[in-house]
């Protein structure tokens, strides 16, 4: 019988295979969102209201004038929100609780690695989100207009991206967040900044050259863009690469700091 062996307190020789390890993580932590009333409320209620609010604002819009309708605004726009709130704000009060009730410090001496605990712990909000995302592209098919994506490939990168990206920068979010209440406070600088000029409220179209091209940089403006430019088809593949490539950079910076200076326990 095969034995693990306790080096550091850490256990060596791993019982499981890591797919079984991510998939208790997981089901964990869907028991545990299920009982949480308020991360429920922040990763499924409000991504899915929030579109409900900007129609008003989309049509005062000329975006005709810019080759979209509103269904080519609304739908990145709702996709955004469920990366915003229920991936990124969401998983960073998760990170924050489970650091701060000593969850983390626990798992880290049993059998899953340190990327295993993170992907476990993300994977339930990480469901919610594509949900989310194929809800609102059904309802949006029905209640806009709006036809199948012209290039699905794009549309489903950028989902990703943005999956990965949102639950990364929650992370390094979380390293500086000193509880789930100011977690709140934390999230906030990226949730506006991302609304604002990202592409998810106002589209970088209809923005000046000079203020879009530096938009274009920031984390969730090539999700937005490969999202977009997924169902209109406009997008041509040297633009996709070059969202692609940005959104990829971000997501490196990401990872990387949070092997640098992610807490896996509370600060005394």
């Amino acid at each position: 019988m095969s034995a693990s062996i306790a080096r550091g307190g850490r256990r060596v020789g791993a019982l499981t295979t890591p797919a079984e390890r991510l998939g208790a993580l997981a089901r964990a932590e869907f028991t545990l969102l299920g009982r949480s009333r308020a991360t429920l409320l922040t990763a499924v209620l409000v991504p899915l209201a929030l579109p409900f609010t900007l129609r008003s604002v989309v049509d005062d819009m000329d975006v005709q004038k810019e080759g979209l309708s509103v269904g080519l605004v609304l739908l990145p726009a709702a996709i955004g929100f469920s990366l915003l709130f229920g991936v990124y704000s969401a998983l960073t009060a998760i990170y924050t609780t489970r650091r701060e009730e000593l969850v983390l410090k626990r798992l880290r001496t049993g059998e899953p690695r340190d990327a295993e605990i993170l992907c476990g712990t993300a994977l339930p909000i990480g469901a919610t989100a594509v949900v989310q995302s194929l809800v609102v592209a059904a309802g949006s098919a029905v209640l806009l207009d709006l036809p199948a994506p012209r290039a699905p490939q794009f549309a489903v990168l950028g989902l990703l991206m943005g999956l990965v990206m949102c639950a990364a920068l929650a992370a390094v979010t979380a390293t500086v967040t000193r509880t789930v209440e100011s977690a709140q406070v934390t999230t906030l600088p990226f949730v506006l900044a991302s609304m604002s000029v990202s592409g998810v409220t106002v589209p970088l179209e209809m923005l000046p050259d000079r203020l879009a091209s530096v938009c274009e940089l920031l984390p969730l403006s090539p999700v937005i863009t490969l999202i977009r430019g997924g169902w209109s088809g406009t997008l041509s593949v040297y633009e996709a690469f070059g969202a692609l490539g940005t959104a990829l950079a971000w997501t490196v910076l990401a990872v990387f700091a949070v092997g640098r200076w992610f807490r896996w326990e509370p600060r005394r």
